[in-house]
């Protein structure tokens, strides 16, 4: 018999499972924040707690621990990359960003990826499976407990589509922000996706606080299917209105995501086309200077080029940042770890 994944239930969860096991249901509350805010990697290290209830704990459930297999530091040391090995011996990566408001996390939502992105080193491979809530929420978990710091801010937006593994991310959101877990406010989490219109819509009715990130790459259909699989299934006017509705619905600002690639997506036509677009929305645009990866032709914009187009969308009044390039010398965008790791090991 399969033994409960404990970190992945609710408190009311939680609790339920107290009664099963003929204990008092607020024990559940102790439990509870044994696991998502003294981080305990094990039942004996559940002091307060009988050893009777440690022992019916240990044969009825598991804690998710993942286990650290390497860490790289960039020279500035601002960012720090994880790969992190799961239970079943699958890895994934997660990602530290230390700002001077505080500590981000970016996390991945799944091992490996369906989406295809041509840009993207996490598509590589192919899609493997979903995370569980547990293994979403101990990537923060282990993080703040190597880095003995406080995690501040959450990005879903590592390996993995994370409204693709829909169910799993709206449970680990509210266990990530309870205020008897770790308790991280809503509007500091982030959620990025490549436009699964009906799910962005279902996530506008959740009456979350978290902000939505669209990945766009694009001023049009045409140049979104060169770079984005997703595209043929949902087109651009429909993506970009499924966002006016989770803002609508929550009145969080919506985030574009950009991606430059030279000569594709980052023409000044592309920056004029794309400002009528989404002109008169409440939304910010993240211009990404694209990272360079090995098995792909595309090659990152030019410096001025970035700048150009960002000036472009700011004479449109478009609120617009280039996202600060950290952590390019240890391979931090999205998979490179991972992929490099599968590729030693295959060898």
């Amino acid at each position: 018999m399969s033994k409960t994944d404990i970190k992945s239930l609710n408190l009311a969860e939680l609790k339920e499972l107290l009664q099963d096991l003929g204990d008092k249901p607020f024990r559940a509350k102790q439990i509870y924040e044994w696991l998502h805010v003294k981080l305990a990697v094990d039942f004996d290290d559940m002091t307060n707690l009988s050893r009777q209830l440690r022992e019916q704990l240990k044969s009825s459930c598991e804690i998710t621990n993942l286990k650290m297999v390497d860490k790289l530091v960039s020279k500035e040391g601002e960012t720090t990359k994880f790969l992190f090995r799961l239970q079943d011996g699958r890895v994934l990566e997660s990602v530290l960003m230390k700002y001077h408001h505080g500590n981000s996390v970016c996390i991945s939502s799944q091992v490996g990826c369906k989406m295809g992105c041509k840009f993207c080193a996490s598509t590589i491979g192919g899609f493997e499976r979903n995370l569980t809530v547990s293994e979403m929420l101990d990537q923060i978990y282990r993080i703040q407990s190597i880095s003995g710091e406080r995690v501040s801010n959450v990005v879903v937006m590592g390996t993995g589509e994370p409204l693709d593994n829909y169910d799993n991310l709206v449970k680990f959101v509210r266990i990530l922000t309870d205020e008897n877990g770790l308790n991280i406010s809503q509007r500091n989490i982030t959620v990025s996706t490549c436009g699964l219109i009906d799910k962005i819509k279902a996530l506008a009715e959740e009456e979350l606080q978290i902000t939505l990130a669209l990945s766009l790459h694009a001023p049009n259909d045409e140049v979104r299917k060169q770079l984005m699989p997703i595209a043929e299934r949902f087109d651009i006017e429909s993506a970009i209105k499924a966002c006016v509705y989770y803002y609508e619905k929550t009145g969080r600002r919506i985030t574009f995501e950009y991606s430059l690639v030279e000569g594709v997506n980052d023409l000044p036509a592309h920056a004029i086309e794309l400002a009528g677009r989404i002109k008169g929305l409440n939304c910010h645009i993240n211009l990404i200077p694209v990272n360079p990866i090995k098995e792909r032709s595309y090659r990152q914009s030019e410096g001025k080029n970035i700048q150009n187009f960002k000036n472009i969308l700011e004479k449109y009044r478009i609120n617009v940042t280039i996202r600060r390039e950290m952590g390019t010398d240890i391979d931090a965008a999205c998979g490179q770890l991972r992929k490099s790791y599968m590729d030693k090991a295959s060898e």
